[in-house]
């Protein structure tokens, strides 16, 4: 369970790229973990995030749905509330994020694995 600033990556494929205007669109291929703009100055931010979705949906007695573990249903409900896929401006061949802005993949689940990110670019 973790969340990753994954901006560096997203950059750099963006920079790689001929788009010099227009959107990158950022989409994670599952249903336990999702992807968040949020501060990338402060680490408490990602600490405080992460404790109010662990009080928000983990521990609950009356999930059902069980089969990969106490964690899967939290995971489900986490993904779902921050959404798994992002939209951001290029301007200049560039990711055009606010100051204190970076992109986060959130890892819901206690035993990460491996996770698939598309980005796709129009300009």
């Amino acid at each position: 369970m973790g969340f990753y600033d994954i901006t560096s990556d997203i950059s750099h494929v963006v920079r790689e790229s001929s788009v010099e205007i227009g959107i990158v669109h950022i989409f994670l291929k599952h249903t336990s973990a999702s992807l968040t703009i949020n501060e990338n100055a402060d680490a408490l931010v990602v600490k405080d995030f992460r404790n109010f979705l662990t009080e928000l949906a983990d521990g609950k007695d009356y999930y059902e749905h069980t089969y990969e573990g106490s964690d899967d249903m939290p995971s489900h409900i986490k993904s779902s509330l921050l959404g798994v896929s992002l939209q951001v401006p290029i301007t200049d061949g560039r990711l055009n994020l606010g100051t204190w802005q970076g992109i986060y993949l959130c890892e819901h689940r206690f035993e990460s694995s491996v996770r698939e990110v598309v980005v796709t670019m129009m300009g």
